[in-house]
């Protein structure tokens, strides 16, 4: 039995809303990772108070949509695109300038991508001659709604846009072709602000207020991915996993892989607020490649590095396409996994936007995570069916997400960092 960390989309998003709601929250299962102090961090200097009695329980006590402070000099948040970017968001509806920066690898990663809207909403914003961090935001005298269609699916891009939207004129939407996660929706709504949402499309009326309420953040079914491949690709195993988040939006990785032949039970479901948690019992299987579909790739976007692994031990060839969002993670997880199976003994050849990985056996040898805490992730797990002695360069970064991962991967048998 396996219990994984509170998941960091959520615990991000209520640490936000929490911030910015009238009266206390209480947030129990609290992700205290390295991007979410960050997150905890820049808010504390926005003269948010909070206390945390416990690891993963935290006490917010929020100042309003209107009532944070300027921070006096720039937020640094660390690895955490997820932060930066909704952040991006709140902050330009503030009184205040504020930059936003952060470590070598958020610096590369592009933010065009929410500047270009945020412009259009009237916000004062700019980015480095690269379109990237750091972000200088400044007052303006009103944001406005808009009505936007996300070229690309994009939970963070719909979220900054979002909260940027409380403090706009007039209604804000959100539309993309495919769907993304609806984290912030549901926390919207659990802190008792309107949301409109249908068929892919998302709309608020800017001027309401945020009340206080208690969060219980169920456990991160992208860090439980790890797990349940690891499971899958192990003989004679069984593995349950407690009190996972199933959200619709994030389930893409359990469709493949039960497409690819998996035995996962979905067990005991019910929800955490707004949010459907359940345990899964994982049994080792027999995989099979599988033409990854389209419309399960924004739900998946996290979980590939991991499910490359799992193409790797499967029999046949799977196929992804139309995942150009790989590129520009925390490493190229196109060519960082590609290369890392190749040393493996894997036929991986890459695509300008998916990757095809022919199964086969998985020998020993070294890898480059790149600074990539999920290809890490994914790279430690493989050395449960590899021949030989997997070695990992560059764990440092796992932190960012999984602080424990060595300790439940110890749980497998794994020897980790």
């Amino acid at each position: 039995m396996l219990y994984v960390p509170g998941d960091k989309s959520i615990s991000h998003r209520a640490l936000m809303l929490a911030s910015l709601a009238q009266g206390t929250s209480e947030i129990r299962g609290f992700l205290p990772s390295e991007d979410c102090q960050a997150t905890v961090a820049a808010f504390r200097r926005m003269g948010v108070g909070m206390e945390q009695p416990e690891h993963e329980r935290i006490r917010v006590h929020g100042v309003g949509l209107h009532g944070l402070q300027a921070p006096g000099s720039a937020l640094d948040m660390g690895n955490s695109g997820t932060a930066m970017r909704i952040l991006a968001g709140i902050l330009c509806g503030q009184r205040f300038s504020a930059t936003l920066t952060g470590d070598a690898s958020l610096s590369r990663r592009p933010m065009r991508r929410i500047v270009d809207p945020l412009r259009d909403m009237g916000a004062s914003i700019s980015m480095s001659t690269q379109q990237t961090a750091p972000l200088d935001i400044r007052p303006v005298q009103a944001l406005h709604g808009i009505d936007f269609h996300m070229p690309v699916a994009s939970a963070q891009v719909k979220s900054c846009m979002l909260l940027a939207g409380l403090y706009a004129s007039g209604t804000t939407c959100i539309q993309s072709k495919h769907g993304c996660r609806d984290h912030t929706e549901r926390m919207l709504q659990a802190f008792s602000y309107p949301v409109e949402a249908q068929d892919n499309r998302v709309c608020l009326q800017g001027g309401g207020r945020l009340e206080a309420t208690d969060i219980e953040i169920p456990g991160d079914l992208s860090s439980a991915a790890f797990f349940i491949v690891g499971a899958l690709i192990s003989e004679s195993s069984q593995l349950t996993v407690k009190n996972v988040g199933i959200n619709p939006t994030r389930c893409g990785v359990l469709e493949i892989l039960r497409r690819m032949g998996a035995k996962i039970d979905i067990r005991n479901e019910r929800h955490y607020g707004a949010e459907p948690v359940a345990d899964l019992v994982v049994t080792s299987s027999a995989l099979r490649g599988i033409e990854i579909p389209e419309h399960l790739i924004a739900d998946t976007i996290d979980e590939f590095p991991i499910l490359f692994i799992a193409a790797a031990c499967a029999e046949g060839t799977t196929e992804l396409d139309g995942a150009e969002e790989l590129r520009v993670k925390e490493s190229d997880r196109i060519q960082t996994m590609a290369t890392g199976l190749r040393n493996l003994g894997i036929d991986a050849r890459e695509k300008p936007a998916g990757l095809t990985v022919r199964g086969g056996r998985l020998t020993g040898g070294v890898v480059d995570s790149g600074g990539d805490h999920r290809v890490a992730m994914a790279f430690a797990i493989a050395s449960l069916a590899a021949t030989g002695a997997v070695r990992v360069l560059d764990t440092n970064p796992v932190v960012t997400s999984f602080p424990d991962f060595a300790d439940r991967a110890a749980q497998l048998g794994l020897r980790f960092g």
